[in-house]
């Protein structure tokens, strides 16, 4: 049985904002069950509006008239930023959270979202754009591994995959393009 789009995206969405609800839920019952888990009403409120943000921008790339190696492009996308934000600020994507040295993440993250704005969201620039946070991802990690931050197989590893979802969504825009 072929659903057309938005009978499909209809099905999913109620699935789709659980899962949001569910995830900003997690770690308040985690602080009901262990003292390792001490969020502040700010993580909360910062961790949701992430979330929602992520999905609202999600929500947008889905019902555009866009093609679906776009869309998926844009969901690829969008869940690494999403993920590359809570890694960087809940554990540190290179050494611990609190180490200078995972800010370049977020240089990583205005890579991508300032050559979203500059390619006006066109699948083209998106894929350059994004290729640009694949080396800037690289990058990053190189100068952690060289300057010796953190464990060498964990910033190899988060290197790795931040990497290459980056590339991932880049060859989707691209083939979009």
């Amino acid at each position: 049985m072929n659903l057309p789009m938005n009978q499909v995206l209809d099905r999913v969405r109620p699935a789709a904002w659980s899962l949001v609800a569910a995830l900003i839920a997690a770690p308040w019952i985690a602080m009901q069950i262990t003292d390792q888990v001490a969020w502040t009403v700010f993580d909360f409120l910062l961790f949701g509006a992430l979330l929602v943000g992520a999905g609202l921008a999600v929500e947008l790339a889905v019902r555009s008239g866009a093609s679906a190696a776009y869309r998926l492009a844009a969901l690829l996308a969008l869940a690494t930023a999403a993920a590359l934000v809570v890694v960087s600020g809940a554990v540190g994507v290179i050494a611990s959270e609190s180490h200078p040295a995972n800010l370049m993440m977020f240089g990583v993250l205005a890579l991508a979202a300032g050559g979203a704005l500059l390619a006006r969201f066109r699948a083209r620039g998106l894929s350059l754009a994004l290729a640009l946070a694949a080396a800037a991802q690289v990058a990053a990690g190189l100068t952690a591994l060289i300057a010796g931050w953190g464990e060498r197989l964990d910033v190899a590893m988060a290197t790795t995959l931040f990497t290459g979802l980056w590339a991932a969504a880049a060859w989707l825009f691209r083939k979009a393009a």
